[in-house]
């Protein structure tokens, strides 16, 4: 089988080479993931210890009862908790862990996250109690312990902290388990029944180009995969074909896009998109023009403002604007991100910017 299939690979490479040298190739791998995978998040609520004066107020309840709890057992009872009324050297967090798509194994480290939730007001110096964390659905099992020096990121942020490796799994968490069938999902932004259906012609080129019967489109964002029955003793061969099948970019017909990220202050736009001619004004856009005047000379200009700009490009007024011409339009829009995505936003709706708009 493995022999046949080499051969059959062979001679479809060879169909396609002078389009593939082309024509980057990604992966199915880097299109995809299997229905099940996916990050999943283990919570708790835990103790910073050791801070120095900058802990939760012990006067409030909610934190004095988590304190005496851990006192009481270490065998340390306690009163009132209202003993802790002058503790400010502990605080309560939330704990959280982010498992990854592949899943983690018993003994395996990851980082885990910290937020106050009270009065404290930094971290620093903190140390993280022991704490138990569990999936955040009701009557999940917790499968995670946490402890470990807290270390800030951001300065900026002194109620939230980061222990790194500090969670250690104390028992499995697998990704789904491969049955004969399965099903592919497409990451959203490839999504497309042209994606889908290169993606099946990919899969079936690489692991079954004799009956090109593993893999069919389901719809958008689903390929079905049947693993052929002389494959099914070696699975894991078998997935290895599947996800390094490669599919042409150019063939998944993806639309054109501007993505924006108004936090970051970015705008992304993929090298399709087109804009027709239009002209814009905006409150904050004022644009200077030196033209020389009708009499006299370049040393004496005359000065002419404007709150109006046409967005030109070096196509002619009925022909659509390219990339280059786009980049070289909004340079001339010297005013804030989130003023440019409101134009983008008008633009789209009237039909003069020929691409999807993405908001971050």
């Amino acid at each position: 089988m493995r022999i046949s299939k080499s051969i059959a690979a062979l001679a479809a490479a060879c169909c396609v080479w002078a389009t593939a040298v082309q024509s980057p190739a990604t992966t199915v791998r880097e299109l995809t993931r299997i229905k099940g995978e996916g990050q999943f998040m283990l919570s708790g609520l835990g103790l910073v210890a050791g801070l120095r004066g900058t802990g939760d107020d012990g006067k409030e309840l909610a934190v004095a009862r988590p304190m005496a709890a851990l006192y009481r057992e270490f065998g340390n009872e306690l009163a009132s908790p209202k003993e802790f009324a002058k503790a400010k050297s502990v605080a309560l967090v939330w704990v959280t862990c982010t498992i990854p798509d592949k899943g983690a194994r018993a003994d395996d480290r990851l980082d885990v996250v910290v937020s106050t939730i009270y009065s404290a007001s930094t971290l620093v110096g903190g140390h993280l109690v022991a704490t138990a964390l569990k999936g955040s659905l009701p009557g999940q099992k917790a499968i995670m312990l946490a402890e470990g020096a807290v270390e800030l990121e951001d300065t900026a942020l002194p109620t939230n902290g980061r222990v790194r490796e500090g969670g250690r799994m104390f028992e499995d968490f697998l990704g789904p388990k491969i049955e004969d069938t399965f099903d592919l999902i497409i990451d959203a932004p490839f999504a497309g029944w042209s994606a889908a259906s290169q993606i099946a012609i990919a899969v079936n080129g690489k692991a079954d180009p004799i009956n090109n019967a593993a893999a069919v489109a389901i719809d958008e964002r689903i390929v079905r995969i049947t693993i052929p029955a002389a494959e099914r003793t070696d699975r894991a061969a078998f997935l290895a074909d599947v996800f390094q099948a490669d599919v042409n970019p150019s063939l998944l017909d993806l639309p054109a896009q501007v993505v924006v990220n108004q936090r970051l202050g970015a705008i992304i736009v993929t090298g399709d998109v087109q804009i027709r001619p239009v002209a814009i004004t905006q409150k904050d856009l004022s644009i200077t023009t030196i033209t020389p005047p009708p009499v006299g000379s370049p040393l004496n200009p005359v000065v002419a403002r404007s709150t109006w700009t046409d967005l030109k490009t070096s196509a002619n007024p009925a022909e659509t604007a390219k990339l280059a011409d786009v980049i070289a339009a909004f340079r001339q829009l010297n005013i804030p991100v989130s003023e440019q995505v409101n134009i983008l936003q008008m633009l789209r709706k009237s039909g003069q910017l020929h691409a999807r708009i993405v908001i971050d």
